[in-house]
Formats: C-alpha cells, sequence, structure tokens
C-alpha cells in the first residue's frame, strides 16, 4: 500500500513538474482511498503551482452538496467516503473543474 501510494505520488509530480507552453496551467487532481472510510484528494496545476485554498465538494449522482471545503496548504482535501455513488470536483473557477467519480477511485 505504502509503495503503491509513492508510485502515484511520484507520477502526480511528474506531471505538476512537466509543464509544457500549451498546457501552462492545467488543473490536476488524483484522489486515493486510504481504506478506512476517508478520501485524500492531492491537487495542483500543471505549471507547478499550488491548489492551495480550491474548493472540493463532494456530490451525490443529482447534484446535491455533500460535503465541502478547501484543500489544505499541502494542496490536499481528506473526506469521509459517503455510502451511496458520488463525485468529487475540483472547483478552481471556470475553465478549472475537475470532476472524479468515486468509482474511479482506487484503494
Amino acid at each position: 500500500m505504502i509503495l503503491k501510494r509513492t508510485i502515484i505520488c511520484l507520477a502526480f509530480a511528474l506531471l505538476l513538474s512537466a509543464g509544457s507552453p500549451a498546457w501552462a496551467h492545467m488543473p490536476l487532481c488524483l484522489c486515493m482511498d486510504n481504506g478506512d472510510n476517508s478520501i485524500t484528494c492531492q491537487g495542483g496545476f500543471s505549471d507547478g503551482s499550488s491548489a492551495a485554498g480550491v474548493i472540493m465538494r463532494i456530490k451525490s449522482p443529482d447534484g446535491r452538496v455533500l460535503q465541502e471545503g478547501r484543500m489544505d496548504d499541502s494542496s490536499e482535501f481528506t473526506f469521509m467516503k459517503p455510502r451511496a455513488d458520488f463525485l468529487v470536483v475540483f472547483d478552481a473557477g471556470p475553465e478549472h473543474q475537475l470532476r472524479v467519480p468515486g468509482s474511479r477511485i482506487a484503494q
């Protein structure tokens, strides 16, 4: 589990550091199931800038907001995993939103 998480974090860091002019400020968000009913999402931008303060919303399939918060100073957001289907929304403003279906978050 620790090795898998380390590999994922390294791959994410490479994506953050590999910015190109065509992707000057593309949002990135990686969510991982912690195995204890919580999920941690790490965010950033392709130009290497921080996602600290970015709004995070956990939504139901019908669009209701189940949980809401912000990325912390480490560009992380941890939340309790809903019992039903859900969607994670990384909302850094217009043109900078990502949606991660709960079904795609690996343990």
